[in-house]
C-alpha cells in the first residue's frame, strides 16, 4: 500500500529500528487493533508501545523534523 510505503520510508530515512505486522496476512489483529488503538486506518505507527499515528502524522513529524527528533531521543537512552 503506498501510504504504508510512504510511512516505512519516513522511518527508514530517520534511521529508526523498526518491525512490521502485514495486517493482510493476519485478519485477527487487522480486526482488532483499531479497537485497541482507537485509530481506524492502517498504518498505525507506534513507538515505545504508544501510537503515534498513521501515514500523515508521521509524514507530517517527519518534514517538521520531529520524527528525527523522536528517533533520535530512542537511540541515546
Amino acid at each position: 500500500c503506498g501510504f504504508s510505503a510512504k510511512t516505512v520510508q519516513a522511518l527508514i530515512d530517520c534511521g529508526a529500528e523498526f518491525s512490521y505486522v502485514d495486517i493482510l496476512e493476519n485478519q485477527e489483529i487487522r480486526q482488532t487493533l483499531p479497537n485497541i488503538s482507537d485509530w481506524p486506518t492502517f498504518p498505525q505507527v507506534f513507538v515505545k508501545g504508544e501510537l503515534i499515528g498513521g501515514c500523515d502524522i508521521v509524514s507530517e513529524m517527519h518534514e517538521a523534523g520531529d520524527l528525527q527528533t523522536l528517533i533520535d531521543g530512542i537511540a541515546k537512552k
